[in-house]
């Protein structure tokens, strides 16, 4: 997995100060050939396989194998790893980067795979989408038995020049400043060891 290191502030001083717009505005610049059919339609197709995958009756571990293959699919993994590690990266050597980056996607699969299977039983529908400076904000809605509907929200850029989205927001919380706290407090508890920190990253979600 290729790593895209992206300068960012200082986690400890700013982050809590960030909000959901200030996250994504660190998006670099991306191609004019994006459209808002275009992004519907990418998220068309994540949630068509997360459908798929939620009504498949597989296994946890075979739905979470299932749900990584949708994040490299369709993730921009390389700019949610950067932006999870934040600052931290620019003292990060090359093997430390990539192994974070193999590591961070895993991660993601068990952690958000285990989210999206307790949708089993419902549905996810696009509701719509909108152009939000250089990128498109997709609106869904997830429909469960005995839950009153809720949102999940794709940002979608084509700053690889390939459609992908690179935030979720699931109930309003943010994926892109969610786990750059995560994996913050993995390093202050390591001591900022960032080896130590992607040793515990492995077996965490």
């Amino acid at each position: 997995m290729q790593y895209f290191t992206m300068p960012t502030p200082s986690r400890r001083h700013v982050l809590a100060g960030l909000t959901a717009a200030g996250a994504a505005t660190a998006l670099p610049g991306t191609a004019l050939a994006l459209t808002a059919n275009s992004a519907e339609a990418l998220i068309d197709k994540v949630v068509a396989e997360i459908n798929r995958i939620i009504g498949s009756g597989k296994s946890e571990s075979a739905m979470i194998r299932d749900f990584k293959g949708v994040f490299d699919r369709y993730g921009d993994n390389s700019y949610i790893a950067a932006y999870a590690m934040g600052v931290d990266a620019r003292r990060a050597n090359s093997a430390q980067k990539a192994a974070f980056s193999d590591a961070f996607g895993d991660y993601m699969a068990r952690k958000y795979g285990k989210r999206f299977r307790e949708f089993i039983g419902g549905t996810i529908d696009v509701r719509g989408v909108r152009q939000v400076k250089s990128w498109f904000e997709v609106d869904t809605r997830v429909t469960l038995r005995g839950r009153a509907p809720f949102g999940v929200v794709f940002y979608v850029s084509n700053r690889t020049g390939k459609d992908l989205f690179f935030n979720m927001f699931i109930e309003g919380v943010n994926l892109l400043l969610s786990e750059r706290q995560e994996i913050g407090a993995m390093l202050d508890r390591r001591g900022g060891n960032i080896d130590a920190m992607i040793n515990d990253l492995k077996s965490a979600g």
